[in-house]
Order: structure tokens, then sequence, then C-alpha cells
């Protein structure tokens, strides 16, 4: 019964799209959307199929809008034609791809991380507002990602996240008080990256999260912010030894990465805090806040501005002493990052740093 429309339309179809003008082929697109509106749901797999294809010859000779049109009538369909689907998802042009990355049942997770992979922010924008997401895809668009494309990921509760994923973007998180709100307000925010986020935040973020998040996770907020306020200071102390030694060693062109290297291998961890300042010319008491602090990943910049090499910087991750020890799983994310951290960002980081004379917050550099 609800074949022979479609196929009825064969004819018409070849008149327009060989010899037809512009206009009969969108007219013509509107026909054939309208009937597979109609019956699509009762429709076998091969009846669709027809369909497919008949919309598939249609979309590569119509313009934009009328693409657009069509995006937005199919995406809210679960049975909607599986190739039209696809090619509507691929165009360059956000207001054809637009509804479909948002709402389309019918793209798969291995589709959409490719999509994210390889397409701009209006697209990445539009995957973050999909009613489901899964980690495989957050942690592309937190990679590729910008301000507002992060912040409507954070603000997706269907969004889910891996380790990875909740950990670099909260390493993005310093100087952006809504997405460190929405991240707060997260029902599957891990407690474990809960302090990390709370330090970076503003007094005024904080007690706007105390003020307004659920009661389970007020109580893990007030927790957190109350270890935070009983941190010590480190104790300024004397460098005056190690000073005196690297110095020398500067004066001598012995200052090198085998000489941190072998400092670190020694854990001789006054001399390596003393090398990383001569060598970026850094104030010895803010290169040991940063030695000495819960971060592991700022340490990647002054050695990469100092020009070490991977293995002395590995040595001294590992051998840093703090608790706890930094676990293989940050180890290999902060390989990833140091190599591909550039040197004129490091460089231009640690003159920021000299400037301001601060640290704590400065989020992880990031290269794409």
């Amino acid at each position: 019964m609800v074949q022979q429309p479609a196929h009825s339309i064969i004819a018409e179809l070849e008149d327009a799209v060989r010899g037809g003008s512009s206009a009969k082929r969108v007219e013509t697109l509107r026909q054939v959307t309208d009937l597979f509106l109609n019956d699509g749901e009762r429709l076998s797999d091969d009846q669709v199929k027809v369909f497919d294809d008949v919309l598939c010859l249609l979309i590569a000779r119509v313009e934009t809008r009328a693409k657009a049109e069509l995006s937005k009538r199919l995406a809210p369909l679960d049975y909607a034609p599986f190739e039209v689907i696809q090619h509507l998802a691929w165009d360059d042009e956000i207001e054809v791809a637009g509804n479909v990355l948002t709402h389309s049942s019918r793209l798969g997770t291995d589709v959409l991380v490719e999509i994210a992979s390889s397409k701009g922010q209006d697209h990445l924008l539009a995957i973050s507002g999909r009613a489901e997401l899964p980690a495989a895809v957050t942690d592309v668009i937190v990679d590729r990602g910008e301000g507002q494309v992060i912040r409507k990921l954070a603000n997706n509760a269907g969004a889910r996240f891996s380790d990875q994923g909740f950990s670099s973007i909260v390493a993005r998180a310093g100087a952006d008080d809504e997405l460190v709100e929405a991240l707060g307000l997260r029902a599957d925010f891990p407690q474990k990256f809960m302090a990390d986020l709370l330090r970076r935040a503003k007094e005024t973020v904080r007690a706007r999260l105390v003020a307004i998040a659920p009661p389970a996770v007020q109580e893990e907020i007030k927790r957190v912010l109350n270890d935070i306020a009983r941190e010590a200071p480190t104790p300024s102390r004397s460098f005056g030894v190690a000073e005196e030694l690297v110095k020398l060693m500067k004066g001598l062109n012995e200052l090198d990465d085998a000489a941190v290297y072998t400092f670190a291998e020694s854990n001789k961890f006054d001399e390596v805090t003393v090398a990383l300042a001569v060598l970026n010319e850094m104030p010895v008491e803010m290169t040991a806040r940063l030695m000495e602090g819960p971060r592991a990943d700022l340490i990647l910049i002054p050695c990469r501005s100092a020009k070490l090499n991977w293995p002395t910087v590995e040595s001294i991750l590992r051998n840093r002493p703090v608790k706890p020890a930094i676990s293989e799983q940050t180890l290999e994310i902060a390989q990833r990052d140091f190599r591909k951290l550039s040197m004129e960002t490091a460089q231009r980081t640690v003159r920021f740093w000299q400037l301001h004379n601060k640290i704590e917050k400065e989020p992880i550099i990031r290269t794409h």
C-alpha cells in the first residue's frame, strides 16, 4: 500500500534531477519528504531504502536552505533514512548539519567521533547539545572545543565523561566561573577532582556553589573547602648552598639537561628547584611553590621553557618529594601534554608568571 507512492514518484524525480529547475528539485524534495513523513513508521527496511536513495539523489542537487529544511524535518525521527542523515550530518554548513547533529538518533558514536574530530566549533557546539553523549565523544570535544562549547558540554546532564575528560575540563576551568559552577553542580562529578576544581574557583563562585548545590553535593563541597582552608602554606627556607652550586655550574656552562637529570635521580630537589629557577630567570621562591604544589601539570611549563628532555622531566615528576606519588596514568597524560606544549607557549607562560608572580590558578597549556 505504502510502497507504491515511493515508486510512482521515480519518473518525476528523474525529470527533476536531470532537467528540472532548482525550484522543481526543491519541490520534488518536499513531496518525497512529505510522503516519507506520512508513511515512514509503517515502511519496511527495503521501502525506507527507496526513500533513502531518492533523497540522497535530490540533496546533491539542491541549495543549502532546502537541505536545512530537510534536516529539521528528519532529525527527530528514529526511523529517518540512514544515508541521508549521514550526508546531512557531514555537511560543512551548520544550518544543514546542526539539527541532525543535535537531535538524530541515527548517528552512532563512531561517526560522532569522526565529525567532532574534523569539523569546526559550530559543529562541536551542536553535538554538545545531544540528549545523550558517550565519553568517547566528549573526550574529543573537551580536547578540541573552545569556551562556549565546553560550557555547553559541562551543562549537559546527558553527557558522560571519562576520568581523563574530567581532568582535562577541570584544568581549563580556572578563569571561567560558569564552567567551574557547571562542573561543581554535576551529579556525576567525581569527588577526586573536587579539590582541584575548588582551588581554581573564586570565593564568589565557591559561595554560590555552597548556596545552590543539592544537599549531598553541598556537604562534599564544604568538606573540601575546609580541607583547603587547613592547608598550610609552604614555609620559606634557604636555598643558599644549592644556589651557590647551581650558579657556579651556570658560570661554567655546565647547567644543562644532563645536570638537572642527575639532580633529580639523586633526589637533590633543592638543586632541581634552583636549576629550573636559574634556567628560566624565575624567583626561586616561586619555583619552589610550583615544585612542591599539588599540580604536576604546571611543572611541565618551566621544564619545556628550560629546554629539558622528557626523561629528565619524567625523573622530576617521579621523584618529586610530594604525597601521593604521581600515578602512571597521570604520567602518561603528562608525557602527551609535554610533547604537545611548544617552546614558545612555555616561555610566554613563564614570562606571564614572572610579571604576575602567580602560578596557583594558571591553567594547563594545551596545543592542538
